[in-house]
């Protein structure tokens, strides 16, 4: 791939963080966002399928990959600020009128972005999580689930986890085991990378104050999601990829995008899971292909 980032692909200081970005081809613009607990390198099999037919942007969030990792203020990860972030990259590269690609965190903040900032945006690639659970989320097998945005809350993260890199690997390899489909490479493709990067003291910390944020983290967030208007559901067009190996987010909720998407295409994924930038990137592709010639 030929690449258009300099020596130094960091943007400008916004907010008090710097991100790390790699940005590849020409044409319409596309950037990607990652999940947790990844980094750009997620979308490293959907990359080189897009950019002979589009210019590429990928992301690494505050507190995520090579970006800036301060831990002075919580509050600095939570979504709104995480999207501001994302805005002021693209503002400072000149990016507009861009497909958005998101799985994870990475599809709130990109949805958040388009709702934000909707001249940014002529539409969006995302996986779950989507608008609609509300408080299914709240459901034993939901909280089941979901228990690491329960125990990332907890200062035992400092205590047992943060700065000690056996535990970190021990963490993030329970987490991409139990999220990726049977037969997966996620853990091959990713453990040992996310390890270094999350192995530094404060590093996996950073990583995890998302869901000490309640706009962020998915229970508190679906706990309290209301049903918009008609008139007021989410606008820009948008394809939902669903896998139906993801223990986080069963294909059942996708039964109420209607009332929270006015222009939607839905595909369910086989024998994928939560990771579906690299276990399903033919089909991520096929798709942000299509929302770049239309």
């Amino acid at each position: 791939m030929t690449g258009r980032i300099g020596s130094v692909p960091f943007s400008s200081e916004h907010d008090g963080f710097k991100l790390y970005y790699e940005r590849f081809g020409q044409g319409v613009p596309v950037v990607l966002i990652h999940g947790n607990p990844g980094d750009h390198r997620e979308y490293s099999r959907v990359m080189p399928q897009l950019v002979e037919h589009a210019d590429v942007t990928v992301i690494d969030l505050r507190g995520y990959g090579k970006s800036d990792k301060h831990l002075s203020d919580p509050t600095a990860y939570a979504l709104s600020r995480q999207v501001g972030s994302v805005i002021a990259l693209l503002e400072e590269l000149g990016i507009s009128n861009a497909v958005l690609g998101g799985y994870d965190i990475g599809s709130f903040t990109a949805q958040t972005v388009a709702s934000t900032r909707p001249d940014l945006v002529r539409s969006l690639v995302v996986a779950p999580p989507t608008l609609g659970v509300g408080r299914r989320i709240l459901e034993e097998d939901a909280v089941n689930a979901f228990v690491h945005a329960i125990f990332y809350k907890s200062e035992l993260v400092e205590e047992i986890i943060d700065g000690k890199p056996d535990a970190v690997r021990a963490a993030l390899k329970e987490n991409l085991v139990n999220w990726s489909a049977p037969g997966s490479t996620v853990v091959d493709d990713l453990l040992d990378h996310l390890t270094d990067n999350h192995s530094e003291p404060g590093a996996f910390l950073a990583g995890v104050l998302w869901f000490r944020n309640p706009e962020g983290n998915p229970i508190t967030f679906y706990a309290n999601e209301t049903t918009p208007a008609r008139e007021d559901r989410f606008a820009k067009p948008i394809t939902i990829l669903w896998p139906d190996q993801d223990p986080l987010f069963p294909q059942a909720w996708s039964d109420t995008l209607d009332d929270f998407y006015a222009d939607f295409t839905l595909e369910y994924l086989d024998n994928c899971g939560h990771f579906s930038p690299l276990e399903s990137p033919d089909i991520w592709s096929k798709h942000l292909l299509e929302h770049v010639s239309r």
